[in-house]
Formats: C-alpha cells, sequence, structure tokens
C-alpha cells in the first residue's frame, strides 16, 4: 500500500524533528550552558512555554508514532474486506495529523513572539533585568551592534535567535509534513474505500 509506506516515511521524519525540537528547547533554558539563569528565573517568558517540548515535541510523536505504525497495520477489516480496515486507518491517520498541526503551529507561534520580543537579559543601561528590544518588534535581528546592550547571560541574544529560530524551521517542516499526511491520509483512505467496493 503506497499511501501507507509514505505514511511511514513522513512518521520517521517526524520522529526526528520532533526530538530536535525536545533537545533545541532544553538548550534554551541553559544560555551558554549555565544552570544558574534557570534557578535564578532569569529566563524570557517564550523560554518557558515548553513549545518545542510539548508542541514541537510531544504532540508531533503522536502522529509520528501512528503514520509509523500504518504501513504493519494489518487490521481485519470492516466486513471481512482488509482494504476498507486499512483505510479506516488512513482515515483515522487524519486525526493524528491534526494533533501534530497543532503541536507544530503552536511551536512556530511561541518561536515567533520570542524571536520579536528578544530575549530577557541584564542591561548595562538600566542596570537590571528587562526586555531591551520589545519596542523594535524584531528589528533588533538586523541591528548587531545593539546586542552588546545585554550583558547577562553572555551572547544570550545569539543564542535566543540562534534557537529560535530551529525551533520555527522545525516546527515549519513538522506543519508541512502533517498538512501532507492529511492528504495522504484522505486519498488512502477513499482510494482504499473504492477498491474495496470494486471487489464487492
Amino acid at each position: 500500500m503506497c499511501f501507507g509506506r509514505c505514511a511511514r516515511c513522513v512518521g520517521y521524519k517526524l520522529l526526528i524533528l520532533a526530538l530536535l525540537s525536545i533537545v533545541a528547547n532544553i538548550l534554551l533554558y541553559f544560555p551558554n550552558g549555565e544552570t544558574r539563569f534557570a534557578s535564578e528565573h532569569h529566563l524570557g517568558k517564550y523560554v518557558e512555554c515548553l513549545h518545542g517540548i510539548l508542541g514541537g515535541g510531544f504532540l508531533v510523536l503522536i502522529p509520528a508514532a501512528v503514520f509509523i505504525g500504518l504501513h504493519d497495520d494489518d487490521c481485519c477489516g470492516c466486513f471481512g474486506h482488509k482494504d476498507c480496515g486499512k483505510s479506516c486507518a488512513m482515515l483515522s491517520s487524519v486525526l493524528a495529523a491534526f494533533v501534530g498541526i497543532l503541536g507544530s503551529g503552536y511551536c512556530i507561534i511561541i518561536s515567533a513572539l520570542g524571536l520579536s520580543h528578544g530575549p530577557y537579559c541584564f542591561t548595562h543601561l538600566q542596570r537590571n533585568w528587562i526586555y531591551p528590544f520589545t519596542e523594535s518588534s524584531g528589528g533588533y535581528l538586523f541591528e548587531y551592534n545593539k546586542w552588546s546592550e545585554c550583558q547577562e547571560p553572555q551572547n544570550i541574544v545569539q543564542w535566543n535567535v540562534t534557537l529560535f529560530s530551529i525551533l520555527l524551521v522545525l516546527g515549519g517542516i513538522e506543519f508541512i509534513l502533517c498538512f501532507i499526511q492529511i492528504i495522504n491520509g484522505i486519498l488512502g483512505g477513499l482510494c482504499g474505500l473504492c477498491c474495496s467496493h470494486e471487489e464487492v
């Protein structure tokens, strides 16, 4: 069943992307590999949203597991027709794909907001922990000379921009793959049903 093989391929790709999202989100909690900023609650509000762990991670692992299992789905089918059972399984994979779309969409939105808002850091001008780039609406991304305003954690702007960008890209790819599986699941389900009706 070519639709099942396609679903399995999508599933394995989603599995890798979800694991990468989890790792990237965990790294956001430890700027420069230091744990003290997390323990002192000096992390940005979008870092703590778990968008890579929960959204791009666990909510994408669910459809990944479903899609990987579709290829080996040897259910008995309905009314004794195996194709019908497989088509039902393909159609049910559409629901799992919607879960993946919700998770990856959450990851995309929070990553975009994190990039736009900028990091939470200690600045030499204010002598306090603030969000120095909120007014720029993401314009700070191209004003590298202003990045030095953040003194602590060191290189926090580069750290946040890199990891939020990675999560944004990973979430975008996950979203596209889940959307492809929605189309694949609908086509596979409908084709399976047509084949089983023809056999009758």
